[in-house]
């Protein structure tokens, strides 16, 4: 890992993180132990890392935990939230503790309950489009711009190509098997895969189009969950809002009058709908391995599939 701490002034709390990770090695429940006494509160939506509210430091503070490091995760991260500090609409990093097995980041904590709570979705979807754009508008620099996001559209290509037909193979005697092999040699023949592989202007992503990682305050709207960061393109990236499972919960008219918002013109329209098909397709194939647990979700997504190839 590279030296990122130098970057801030703030210093982590050295026996705060050491009381974490010694609570964590003791098994996976351990840390809630540890919370009350530290003046710290466990934070929903961390999924692979625990995250804190440290509300005894002098400014309350976001502690994230990481328990993957793979992919770059924490250098991304890093990166992401110093490019992104001057919008005010994301985290402020404040340091990183290096630790080589289980680094740990400070940011500002940020106020507001997700936006998917917000009573009108238009406004909440006019919100995120617009932090969306101001977040692709800012100079691409090294190292985010060599750097190509997590889950990019490339990856959920090889995906389809590579993995799921195996998948699909193996469980030739499934109900399910035929109709999602139709779509799959639907997409195949389309020739989305190479539309999508033709070069598109790169912009800053996140990476990580889940609505559970904006919040709004009632004036104001966030965004966290830094640690996919790298480069993308307005198309693909306003195709993962649409087709992320999470954005299901948005009505498709919401979407579609923001689709200008997010920067789709007449020109990349053609990639834009590569995209969510493609997305929407690799979702699906996420969902049918949990098919028998996950029905109505299962059911939903494949009709959604449909429905975009017609």
């Amino acid at each position: 890992m590279t030296t990122l701490a130098s970057h801030r002034d703030h210093i982590a709390p050295a026996d705060l993180l050491g009381g974490l990770r010694a609570a964590r090695a003791v098994g996976n429940d351990a840390p809630a132990a540890t919370l009350d006494e530290d003046g710290l509160r466990a934070l929903d939506g961390g999924r692979n890392n625990d995250v804190f509210a440290w509300t005894a430091a002098t400014t309350p503070i976001c502690i994230k935990l990481y328990k993957k490091t793979d992919r770059q995760r924490v250098e991304r991260e890093w990166h992401g939230l110093t490019h992104a500090v001057s919008l005010g609409s994301t985290p402020t990093p404040l340091w990183l503790d290096e630790d080589p097995d289980q680094p740990a980041l400070g940011m500002t904590l940020l106020p507001g309950a997700p936006i998917l709570d917000v009573l009108d979705p238009s406004s909440a979807i006019t919100a995120l489009a617009e932090t969306t754009r101001a977040l692709q508008s800012l100079p691409l620099n090294e190292p985010l711009a060599s750097l190509e996001r997590v889950d990019s559209i490339s990856h959920y290509i090889a995906r389809l190509t590579d993995v799921w037909p195996g998948q699909l193979a193996d469980a030739a005697d499934e109900p399910q098997t035929p109709d999602m092999l139709a779509l799959l040699r639907r997409w195949e023949t389309s020739g989305d895969a190479e539309l999508l592989a033709r070069p598109a202007t790169r912009v800053y992503s996140r990476g990580d189009a889940n609505m559970l990682n904006w919040l709004h305050d009632g004036g104001n709207t966030y965004v966290v969950d830094f640690e996919f960061s790298g480069y993308s393109d307005v198309a693909v990236d306003a195709a993962d809002h649409i087709e992320h499972i999470s954005a299901r919960a948005i009505p498709d008219d919401v979407w579609s009058s923001a689709e200008a918002e997010l920067g789709i013109t007449p020109d990349i329209r053609t990639r834009f709908a590569a995209a969510q098909r493609t997305i929407a397709l690799r979702w699906l194939a996420v969902l049918w391995k949990q098919r028998t647990k996950r029905v109505e979700e299962f059911t939903a997504q494949y009709e959604r599939v449909r429905a975009l190839h017609e």
